[in-house]
């Protein structure tokens, strides 16, 4: 097998484990022990933060690295790598620290950093951020930035079940106090925190903006119906794709408009997933020539262009189990296929 498809499983194989891990973590102490040595294994980096926002500050709860950084201290965030993540909602990518004008190089002096990724925890109001760093000089590839933002998403998403899970419990409490007598009423709240549970679960599998699986939510589901098609000997279609707008006016959100037309293309048994932005992945089944679902999806978009007023191009690339590929493999061939695909297409 190649270098680079080992590699890559291996980077998914320990961004699943972390997610897995996240999912049963129950206070903020495990999170930032699990997001910290998660984070400095999926790039190699020599180092790892998990900083939170704390009001105007950015405070450095945990680190995983070779020798000390700012663990337990709180920076300004407007002085701050971390604070311009989170207030810009972007990752932020240094290959050389000393001549980036956002880092507070009197900080950084006495540490061993020399290049660093930061990514923001929760794209639409950020609650912290993971940094990774080198001691080397290094410019972070966009799949390792990825697979670091696709750990701060589940990050997110851990976070939020944990101030889910000490409200529960605060609840439970203080309702078992006052109906301790009342077996009616414990009856009532197991059956809420079963319900809360069944929505966390659903939380953290669905993209908050479009309603589609995220990544987790892909991941898992993809495995079971990869796994069913095997055993009908039915082929799976995995296809990546790339959407972007070319409107400049104001006008529909380009992921709602992506997922919209997309849903209109597929199936409801088809698995659709926003990975974030305006990248999408698809899982179909059962759907007969490759290329005639292609240019389906082609002529769809064109339609959709049409009839909404939009200007979406769409770029594709697929894999085909035909060859008995693990999802992996089919990820990753998919993956290759889109960066060779070229400009996008617009069916205008």
């Amino acid at each position: 097998m190649d270098g680079d498809v080992v590699s890559y499983e291996r980077n998914l194989e320990c961004l699943v484990r972390a997610i897995q891990e996240l999912s049963l973590a129950r206070d903020l102490d495990r999170i930032a022990e699990i997001v910290r040595s998660a984070a400095r294994e999926l790039v190699g980096a020599d180092g790892a933060t998990f900083v939170l926002r704390d009001g105007d500050r950015c405070f450095y709860k945990d680190e995983d690295a070779i020798s000390p950084l700012w663990k337990g201290l709180r920076f300004p965030m407007e002085t701050c790598i971390s604070g311009w993540a989170m207030l810009n909602r972007e990752p932020a990518v240094i290959d050389d620290i000393y001549v980036d004008p956002r880092i507070p190089h009197d900080a950084y002096r006495p540490t061993f950093v020399k290049s660093l990724v930061m990514v923001p925890i929760r794209s639409l109001a950020p609650v912290g951020a993971i940094g990774t760093y080198w001691a080397t000089p290094r410019l972070a590839s966009a799949r390792e930035v990825g697979l670091l933002q696709a750990l701060a998403d589940s990050t997110s998403v851990a976070m939020e079940n944990v101030r889910l899970y000490d409200e529960l419990e605060q609840r439970v409490v203080a309702r078992t106090q006052e109906l301790v007598a009342a077996n009616r009423l414990l009856y009532e709240e197991a059956c809420e925190r079963e319900r809360v549970e069944q929505d966390i679960q659903r939380f953290s599998m669905t993209d908050e903006l479009t309603g589609l699986h995220n990544r987790l939510g892909f991941l898992h589901h993809a495995a079971e119906l990869l796994s069913a098609s095997r055993q009908q000997g039915t082929p799976c279609l995995v296809l990546h794709l790339e959407v972007e707008s070319h409107d400049s006016g104001p006008g529909e959100n380009l992921p709602l408009a992506a997922a919209r037309m997309l849903r209109a293309q597929f199936r409801r048994d088809d698995l659709l997933a926003r990975l974030g932005g305006g990248e999408f992945l698809v899982l179909a089944t059962g759907y007969g020539e490759a290329s005639a679902v292609l240019q389906r999806l082609r002529a769809g978009l064109g339609a959709f262009n049409r009839a909404t007023n939009q200007n979406l191009d769409l770029r594709i690339g697929h894999a085909e189990s035909t060859r008995g590929q693990g999802l992996e493999q089919l990820l990753y061939e998919a993956d290759n296929a889109l960066q060779r695909s070229g400009p996008g297409w617009g069916g205008t």
